[in-house]
């Protein structure tokens, strides 16, 4: 599989993919053609606008899924998909009523298309939604999701602010009750953080927007949450059980 999977499409102060734009050019490298999911937002014209104006100065068109007839076949034969951010719930569950869980997870396995992906995008390559931190405005089928990884992933991560006065839940305490529930690791992606997915290699990279912090934090359950970054290729292990002493 090649992946490249992106905690957020929008940095502070920059436009769209403008942070990760030196990865996104490596990994499309040789594409001619994007096929673009722009089910997690309900604007899809306007949303693959975006990404084709982005997509253009690099060689690169942009179809967007939606004009599409045979969108099973679409994937099928794509060479690059890129999955855009939104509400997780809704692109899950207008990927699950057109049918497309299947196609997509398997051009990307099987078939070799690379899949780009930001945000709701991201967490929908996990295992399960569970981990999104996204409102469920609409009610999915079943939180299962593309299981292109063998772990549970939550972009967007944010540490607890030490100065708040909100004494309200983290995200660090809402990630430890879903291991409370579920035995399945938890990489949380901070902003600017990508995983690159290349066959059995896997690497965390990307600038982190909190000082004195790396890009991605790794949750098991009954262990302190760990730093990583750099090569990861051991979170790709099946029913991975990480030692994170």
């Amino acid at each position: 599989m090649e992946l490249l999977l992106l905690s957020n499409s929008t940095n502070h102060e920059q436009g769209y993919l403008e942070h990760a734009l030196t990865d996104v050019r490596n990994f499309l490298d040789g594409i001619q053609q994007l096929v673009f999911i722009p089910f997690a937002l309900a604007n899809h014209d306007d949303y693959t606008d975006v990404v084709a104006k982005v997509m253009e100065p690099l060689g690169i068109q942009v179809v967007g899924l939606h004009k599409v007839d045979d969108q099973a076949g679409t994937l099928s034969s794509a060479k690059a998909i890129f999955v855009g951010g939104g509400n997780t719930f809704r692109l899950l569950k207008t990927l699950q009523q057109r049918s497309l869980i299947e196609p997509l997870s398997g051009a990307v396995t099987s078939s070799g298309s690379r899949y780009l992906s930001a945000s709701a995008g991201t967490n929908i390559a996990g295992s399960t939604i569970r981990t999104t931190n996204d409102m469920p405005i609409v009610e999915p089928l079943s939180f299962d999701a593309l299981g292109l990884v063998p772990f549970q992933i939550n972009p967007h991560y944010l540490d607890a602010d030490p100065n708040s006065t909100h004494s309200g839940e983290t995200r660090e305490k809402r990630l430890n009750e879903f291991l409370e529930e579920n035995d399945v690791p938890v990489l949380a992606l901070r902003e600017g953080a990508l995983l690159r997915v290349s066959g059995t290699h896997a690497r965390i990279s990307g600038q982190s927007l909190v000082a004195n912090s790396g890009p991605a934090l790794l949750f098991a359950r009954g262990q302190s949450p760990r730093e990583v970054a750099g090569d990861i290729d051991w979170i790709l292990q099946s029913n991975p059980k990480f030692d994170l002493h």
